[in-house]
Formats: C-alpha cells, sequence, structure tokens
C-alpha cells in the first residue's frame, strides 16, 4: 500500500513521524508532503523521513493567503505522481489529495476552531479522528480516542526522554529554568486572537528571570532576546521535548507546546484569548486534572509562575498527576498505523473496519467528553485544591490574584 502523510507545521512532523517509521518497516510505501514553515524541514530531516514539499509560508497571515494557489497546485502534481491509497491528514489540502487520487482521506484534528478547514475537508474524508475532549460533532464519520494528537509521540509507550539535553542548553544539573514560548498568531484560525503584548512579553521574562533562567522561543521573531535577561532557545528543534521535560515552566501564549508539557509532567500556563467559557475542550481537560493554567489576566499569570517557582514540591506533584492523566490513554501512533492498514486490507475505510480498530470509537453525540465540571469549576493548582472540593469561578480567581490573594498551589520542578 502506498501511504500519503501531510505535514503542515512542525507538531505534524512529530504526530505522524513513528507511523511512517511503522508503517515503511512493514514494507508499505510512504511519503510525506511537507510545508516549508518553521523547523518542519530540519526535523524531517532529522528523522529521516521521506518528503516532497509542496510550498512554504511565513508567519505572516498574508504570506499564507498568497501562497494557497501554489501550495493547492503542487499538491496536485505530486499526489498524481505518487498515487496514494490512503491519505492522513488535517484540513482541505488532505482532502484536495484524496480527491485527486481518488482514495479514502483519515483527518486527524484536535482544533474546534477550525470551522473553514471543517466545512471543506469533513464532506470528502472517510474518517475525522479526534481527542475524546473534542467538543464539535463532525457527523457520522467522526471517531475519538481518548488522549491528544500528542500521545502519538508523547505516550509512555512512544518517548523515551534524553538526560544530556541540560549540556545542550549549558545550564547546570540542578539549575532551574523556565522556557517561554511566544506565537507569531499566522494561522488562518488565529484571526482575530492574540497572546502577549510586547510590554508584557518583557515583563514576564523579568519577572521569571528572578527565580530561573529563561530560555525565550519565538516564533514571529518579533522579540530581541538580547535586550532581555533571558537566552535564545536555540538548540536542535529534535530535542525541544527533552528540554521541556527537564524545564521547571513553560510559559506560553500558544497551543501545542502547553499540551506536551502537560503529558511531560511540566507546569505550564497558557496565555491568549482563545481562554475563557468557549475554551477548547483539550486545555479544559488538562486543567481540571492540575496539569494546565489557562489564564487571561497578565497578573494572574505572574502569580502563578513565582509560586511555581517558588514550590520545591512541584517536580514530585505534577509527576503524579501525569501519570495518573495518561494511566488510561492511548497511543495515537499505533491507531493510526492500524487505521492505515486496515484500510488496505479491506481495500477502504467504513464504519465496520474503523469499529474494530482497537482504542477508536465512534463519537457519540449525546457525550460530555470531560466536561463532568462546568468551566466555572476548573482550576490549575497541582491537583490539591480539587481533592479539598475548594474550587471557584475562574474569573473571580483572576481577579483575586489581580489584588494579591488566592495565590495558586502549583509548585516548580
Amino acid at each position: 500500500m502506498k501511504y500519503l502523510f501531510f505535514t503542515n507545521t512542525p507538531a505534524q512532523v512529530h504526530q505522524y513521524r513513528r507511523a511512517v517509521t511503522k508503517l515503511r518497516e512493514r514494507g508499505h510505501d510512504v511519503l510525506v508532503l511537507a510545508r516549508d514553515h518553521g523547523c518542519t524541514m530540519a526535523l524531517l530531516d532529522h528523522y529521516d523521513v521521506p518528503y516532497e514539499t509542496y510550498g512554504q509560508v511565513g508567519t505572516d497571515k498574508v504570506s499564507l493567503a498568497r501562497e494557497l494557489p501554489k501550495h493547492a497546485a503542487r499538491i496536485v502534481v505530486e499526489t498524481r505522481q505518487f498515487d496514494p491509497d490512503c491519505v492522513f491528514g488535517r484540513g482541505s489540502f488532505a482532502a484536495l489529495a484524496g480527491t485527486v487520487a481518488r482514495a479514502p482521506v483519515v483527518l486527524v484534528d484536535d482544533s474546534e476552531t477550525t470551522d473553514l478547514d471543517h466545512a471543506v475537508a469533513v464532506p470528502l474524508s472517510e474518517a475525522v479522528l479526534t481527542p475524546h475532549t473534542f467538543e464539535k460533532d463532525l457527523g457520522e464519520n467522526h471517531y475519538e480516542f481518548r488522549g491528544f494528537k500528542e500521545c502519538a509521540y508523547l505516550h509512555p509507550d512512544e518517548y523515551q526522554r534524553r538526560t544530556d539535553v541540560r549540556d545542550e542548553l549549558g545550564v547546570g544539573p540542578d539549575e532551574e529554568f523556565a522556557i517561554v514560548r511566544l506565537n507569531a498568531f499566522a494561522s488562518h484560525h488565529d484571526v482575530g486572537k492574540a497572546g502577549f503584548t510586547p510590554e508584557k512579553r518583557r515583563e514576564l521574562i523579568e519577572r521569571l528571570a528572578e527565580r530561573a533562567t529563561v530560555f525565550v522561543s519565538d516564533e514571529g521573531g518579533e522579540l530581541d532576546v538580547a535586550e532581555t535577561p533571558a537566552r535564545p532557545f536555540d538548540i536542535h528543534p529534535a530535542l525541544l521535548h527533552d528540554a521541556l521535560a527537564e524545564a521547571s515552566l513553560l510559559v506560553a501564549d500558544t497551543q501545542t507546546m502547553v499540551t506536551e508539557a502537560a503529558l511531560l509532567g511540566t507546569p505550564a500556563i497558557r496565555s491568549n484569548s482563545f481562554v475563557g467559557d468557549d475554551d477548547m475542550g483539550n486545555f479544559v481537560a488538562l486543567e481540571r486534572a492540575g496539569l494546565v493554567y489557562n489564564l487571561k489576566e497578565f497578573d494572574a499569570v505572574l502569580d502563578a509562575a513565582t509560586d511555581i517557582l517558588s514550590d520545591e514540591t512541584a517536580d514530585e506533584r505534577w509527576q503524579r498527576l501525569r501519570e495518573q492523566y495518561l494511566a488510561d490513554k492511548v497511543n495515537l501512533t499505533e491507531i493510526v498505523v492500524e487505521v492505515a492498514e486496515r484500510a488496505a486490507s479491506s481495500g477502504g475505510l467504513d464504519a465496520r473496519s474503523l469499529d474494530r480498530v482497537a482504542g477508536l470509537d465512534a463519537r457519540n453525540a449525546e457525550r460530555d467528553a470531560d466536561r463532568a465540571l462546568p468551566f466555572g469549576a476548573v482550576r490549575s493548582d497541582g491537583g490539591e485544591r480539587s481533592r479539598r472540593g475548594e474550587g471557584r469561578d475562574e474569573r473571580a480567581r483572576d481577579r483575586d490574584r489581580t489584588r494579591g490573594r488566592d495565590r495558586p498551589q502549583g509548585g516548580r520542578r
């Protein structure tokens, strides 16, 4: 069988690279169509993944809009040449390739906010796989797995931590460090969204630097790190997760790295305009589990970060919470491989073949995912307050933190 995978972002390289390797080891022909964005190509080269580039894009929305027609044309040419039997990806490009090849399309998606992609791609796909926390019903071909897309590479069965990453970073064996991840907000689903302002970025770094070494990863490249008490996060991107696992704290206005930190047992603070009553289900679930802070107010971010870096018990607590949370989560790589091979054995994908995939279930429109509690009851405190039943409305918590009260009970690694 011939399988075509799309990697539009660096995170999607991680999401699919292990499935690509396993399918190739089993004798299948696999090709990745990649977009030259960020460190995507560096990761594909590092992991020796067979790929062709369908285009590139910068960190601004104008660049994305300008390049779209070229991307589509190149995808058509590459798809016809490879002639896949099954296509894996996310959004309209994967649907386009499947239509051109007349091959079944499997979408793996975790963002409820990409309405345009859903409207275009879902009707042209045979299956849509989403995390169990996904709030949106995508129809009769919607299946869910218990976990997140990051479980394809950070599930305990897949991830092995390197122990020499501190040498690469230039930090001592017991030196505390924090990572700040700044988003460019250049994707189409980021329209109207924002994160830390330039002033708040600097204030955040200065406050963190009072308690830990700070590394900054700036997707948009707008911050002059040399003018701050921080270092650029400039090690090879393949070492990101090892660095994240060693970090005392992640503070980010982006998305994926927050989930990654949670699955690695590293305290994470997320603050952007996605946060709120209509937040994405995966972040609600991770906050309820005590692994992530979702905060809108900047003063609350500073207070939470300070408390985490001041608490010597955090490492043990977050690792315990991580183990508890991952205990019933699936290995997404195994699911992708099984779906691919069932497509090969049955000559396509239908409900009968998908229902036989271990760890994959038809999405029940009546189920409540992980929102067993209303959003107002969600909180991040390292799991301590939730066990005592002292939850309160998050907006009130943010307001109180601004006034210097109700400090969270998270801690440092």
